[in-house]
């Protein structure tokens, strides 16, 4: 298999980019850049450190980040699995992209630029839900904002099928990663009282 080792190779495979592909880039929240990524409630965050890239799905009941103002988006980092993998890139390298999605739109609106991480009482105490809140939120300064093409979710069908039926749990998973030491029916039995017990 051959591999493509040069910039002009590759621009040789495709096409001069559309202008409008171009020209929805901004630099800033726009008003109705700010508008689609309020009404999202998950958003895809990507990081990069010394040891790799991460890939981190985070979600809320309701925006799941707060715009600061029009160059700086706020996302509080709710309990999770504690691996701290994109918190990590964050304090050592800074460079993110984030895929805001909402369910029954096919549009991506995505986010490029630099995070920090902080635990400031005041800005943590902005997104209590139930009396708690987040260990630390991750402030980003935004370097450019665009919509995504949306033949990837149209192709995908992303929101119009439902593919989970006869999936592996991740009991199940957990299972066969850890040579049955641990998951099981009885990890994903307790799954739901515990994430109930646990969300915030």
């Amino acid at each position: 298999m051959e591999y493509i080792e040069d910039i002009e190779a590759l621009e040789g495979l495709y096409g001069t980019p559309g202008a409008p592909s171009l020209r929805k880039v901004v630099d800033h929240l726009s008003p109705l850049y700010s508008q689609w990524i309020a009404a999202s409630r998950f958003v895809v965050l990507t990081t990069v450190g010394p040891d790799g890239t991460d890939g981190s799905p985070r979600g809320d009941d309701g925006p799941v980040v707060t715009e600061l103002d029009t160059r700086t988006l706020a996302l509080p980092d709710w309990r999770g699995n504690n691996r701290l993998e994109s918190l990590r890139n964050i304090v050592t390298d800074g460079r993110v992209s984030l895929m805001f999605m909402v369910p029954g739109s096919n549009t991506v609106v995505r986010v490029n630029g630099h995070a920090r991480l902080t635990a400031d009482a005041d800005l943590r105490a902005r997104f209590e839900q139930k009396g708690r809140h987040p260990a630390t939120v991750i402030v980003i300064k935004v370097a450019e904002v665009y919509t995504q093409c949306a033949r990837a979710l149209i192709r995908a069908g992303l929101w119009s099928r439902d593919d989970a039926a006869g999936l592996p749990s991740v009991g199940e998973i957990l299972a066969e990663a850890s040579q049955g030491d641990e998951g099981g029916a009885a990890y994903d039995n307790a799954w739901s009282e515990r994430a109930a017990r646990t969300m915030w």
